[in-house]
């Protein structure tokens, strides 16, 4: 079943064990905003955790954003503890590809994060983004406080309607809690990936169907 041409979720029966400590450490620098990668973060900030189709991509839009004070990918909302990029392309941790974003709300409003995240991918294709098929590719957002929750539900209801009346399909994207879904950062090659190799691979590509959230706030 795990195996066939239709990707499925493990359950947590079936998944790998994965193991109670990760077999390889994290860089302690964002290469090119400068911040540690690793909590605990400034009690100024907030975080934000984002799925959004392959991350190597993904990090960077948020990266660039002004406002972010750091970004890391991992994975998240699976069942396997610290599992490795191999692992988790299996599909047989139940992990999608994540990105965690901490950042200034005085500066850049999750709303506006959410608006960024709504249109740099297609969140309606289930388990895969273009051309990259796999549970570990679908979208979701975690979310870190019953606010996050509001304003994620409300912003894809939003969405929701601007993509249906440009031909869409229904938006798959998982909105759950962060909270029993541990954030396991991957590996150090894959931590701003596409800075260190500007030519890599990006799947990262929207809809072209712009969100009506968050703009008023974010321009304000």
């Amino acid at each position: 079943m795990l195996f066939g041409r239709t990707p499925v979720l493990p359950t947590p029966e079936q998944a790998l064990k994965g193991r109670p400590e990760p077999t390889f450490t994290v860089p302690d620098r964002h290469t090119v905003l400068g911040n540690p990668l690793l909590g605990p973060y400034p009690e100024h900030l907030e975080t934000a955790d984002f799925a959004l189709g392959c991350f190597w991509g993904a990090e960077r839009k948020f990266w660039q954003t002004p406002g972010v004070w750091t970004t890391l990918v991992g994975y998240q909302g699976g069942h396997t503890p610290n599992p490795t990029y191999e692992e988790a392309c299996s599909g047989l941790t139940g992990h999608t590809e994540a990105v965690r974003v901490v950042f200034d709300p005085s500066q850049v409003t999750y709303e506006s994060l959410l608006k960024l995240f709504w249109e740099s991918h297609n969140p309606t294709q289930g388990f895969r983004q273009g051309n990259d098929v796999g549970t570990q590719y679908r979208s979701a957002i975690y979310t870190h406080s019953p606010a996050q929750a509001a304003a994620a539900a409300s912003s894809r209801d939003a969405y929701q309607k601007v993509l249906t009346g440009s031909g869409y399909g229904t938006i798959t994207t998982e909105i759950l809690p962060a909270e029993g879904r541990p954030f396991y950062p991957a590996e150090a090659y894959h931590q701003q990936y596409l800075d260190k190799n500007p030519a890599g691979y990006c799947g990262i590509g929207g809809t072209g169907v712009s969100c009506p959230i968050g703009v008023a706030r974010a321009e304000g």
